[in-house]
C-alpha cells in the first residue's frame, strides 16, 4: 500500500494518545509526566559522517510525533551504515538500526525486479496483454479494461485497476476474518464488473491490484510461488537477509507498529498483540508485502537502482519511461515499480511505504551512487510534522555533502 498519511490534524504525540487511550506502557517509559527519549549512545569511534547522520535523525525524532525510527545509508564502494533513534515497543525497549519494518509498496520494487529479470530472459514481455497468462482464467473478463491492459501498464499503474485494499466490502471481509489467507482471484474478486476510472494506458491511478495482477503473471510463467522467486532471485544473490516476506501473522523481528485510533485494518492502535499481527499481512502480497531492516532496505535501493538487478538497458527503461504523477508530489514520476524524481541533489530513484503502523521512504541518488532509507513505527495521523520524503532529504544532504560529486 502506498502511504497517504497526513500531518493535518497533529496529536499531541503518538504517547499521549496511548496515555489517554489507556494503554499506559504503550511506547512510554516514563512514569507520570513528560515521556522519556531514549537517548543514542554515542561510538566507541567516532565516525563524523555516521555522528552528523544521527544527530540529525535524533533531531528528527525529537521534532515528531512517532515513536522510534531506523536509517539506513548505502555508501559508494559497499559501506552500509545503520542508524536508530527512539522506542521500538510499548514496553520501552529502544529501537535499533537492525530491526525490522513492515515496508508498504516498498516491496513493489522486489516484485518488479523479478518481472524485469523475466523479460531479460524473454519469458515475459512488458507490451504483451495480460490475457496472454491470465486469459483462461474464469473471472478474466469480468476485470476492468481486461482485453487491454498490458504488463507495462500494471509496472507503472496506468491499467485502471482501482484499489481493492480500500474497498469497503473487502475492509468488512478482512476485519470480520483478520487471519484469513487470501488468493489473487479473492482479491480481484472487489472488482470485477467495476467501471475502470480511464481506459487502459490513457491515465494514472496508483494501485496495488497492478501487482496482485503482475504476481499472478509471474507465478504462472515460472510455476512458484512469488515469494520463492523473490527469494531466489533476489534476496539470496544480493544477500538480504533482512528482508523477509511479510506472510504470515507472526514475524520475527518486526518491531511494534502505531496505527493510531482510526487504524482501518483491525480497528486497533497498535498493530501487534501478544507476538501476533492483529490482522494477517499476507493479504498484500505483491503489492508491498515485505518486511525489511533500513541497512538491508538502503543496500537493495543501490544494487538495485546502480545497475546490478538486471540488465541497464532494462534500468534504463525502468526509469526513463516514467510518466507524470502528481499524486505522489510536485513532479514525482512513476517508471517500472520506480518513483523518480528531481530535487537539489538531482535525480533521485526510489519508492514509499505505507503498511497501518509504518511507513517507510527509500531513494537513490545515482551522481553520487549512494542511498538512504527511513522507516518510522507509526502511520498516525499526526505522527509526522514532516513528509518523510523531506525527512530523507535532509539526511541525503549529509551524505552527499560527504561525498565527493561525481
Amino acid at each position: 500500500m502506498h502511504p497517504s498519511p497526513s500531518p493535518d490534524r497533529p496529536l499531541r504525540g503518538v504517547r499521549g494518545v496511548l496515555l489517554r487511550s489507556g494503554l499506559l506502557l504503550g511506547f512510554v517509559v516514563a512514569a507520570g509526566c513528560a515521556p522519556a527519549r531514549v537517548a543514542t549512545p554515542a561510538p566507541a569511534a567516532p565516525d563524523r559522517l555516521q555522528a552528523r547522520l544521527q544527530a540529525k535523525l535524533d533531531s528528527l525524532h525529537a521534532a515528531g510525533h512517532f515513536p522510534g525510527a531506523t536509517v539506513g545509508v548505502s555508501l559508494p564502494g559497499g559501506r552500509t551504515l545503520g542508524l536508530s533513534t527512539g522506542l521500538a515497543d510499548s514496553s520501552g525497549v529502544a529501537m535499533r538500526p537492525r530491526d525490522r519494518m513492515l515496508a508498504g509498496s516498498v516491496g513493489k520494487t522486489f516484485v518488479a525486479a523479478v518481472a524485469l529479470q523475466l523479460v531479460q530472459e524473454g519469458k515475459l514481455g512488458l507490451d504483451q496483454p495480460i490475457s496472454t497468462w491470465l486469459g483462461t482464467e474464469p473471472w478474466f473478463g469480468r476485470l476492468p479494461n481486461a482485453r487491454s491492459v498490458t504488463v507495462r501498464m500494471l509496472m507503472n499503474h496506468t491499467s485502471g485497476l482501482v484499489r481493492y485494499e480500500f474497498n469497503d466490502a473487502f475492509l468488512r471481509d478482512l476485519n470480520a476474518n483478520p487471519m484469513k489467507r487470501w488468493t489473487p482471484a479473492e482479491r480481484l474478486a472487489y472488482l470485477l464488473d467495476a467501471r475502470p476510472p480511464f481506459e487502459a494506458g490513457k491515465g494514472w491511478d496508483y494501485s496495488d491490484t497492478n501487482y496482485i495482477v503482475l504476481g499472478a503473471i509471474i507465478e504462472r510463467i515460472t510455476g512458484s510461488t512469488l515469494e520463492r522467486e523473490v527469494r531466489r532471485r533476489v534476496l539470496d544473490p544480493q544477500r538480504l537477509g533482512d528482508v523477509i516476506a511479510s506472510d504470515s501473522v507472526v514475524l520475527p523481528g518486526v518491531v511494534q507498529g502505531y496505527a493510531g485510533p482510526e487504524n482501518p485494518f483491525g480497528n486497533a492502535p497498535l498493530m501487534i498483540r501478544g507476538g501476533r499481527f492483529i490482522v494477517n499481512p499476507q493479504f498484500e502480497w505483491a503489492g508491498g508485502g515485505y518486511a525489511t531492516s533500513a541497512p538491508d532496505l538502503a543496500r537493495w535501493a543501490a544494487l538495485l537502482w546502480g545497475g546490478r538487478a538486471f540488465s541497464r538497458p532494462l534500468l534504463a527503461q525502468a526509469v526513463d519511461s516514467a510518466i507524470d504523477a502528481p499524486a505522489l508530489g510536485r513532479g514525482a514520476r512513476y517508471g517500472l515499480g520506480v518513483i523518480v524524481r528531481e530535487g537539489p541533489l538531482g535525480t533521485s530513484y526510489g519508492h514509499s511505504g505505507y503498511f497501518p503502523g509504518y511507513l517507510t521512504e527509500v531513494r537513490y541518488y545515482p551522481r553520487q551512487d549512494f542511498s538512504v532509507s527511513l522507516q518510522v513505527n507509526s502511520s498516525a495521523r499526526g505522527a509526522l510534522t514532516r513528509g518523510l520524503g523531506a525527512m530523507v532529504e535532509d539526511l541525503a544532504r549529509i551524505v552527499s555533502e560527504a561525498l565527493p560529486v561525481r
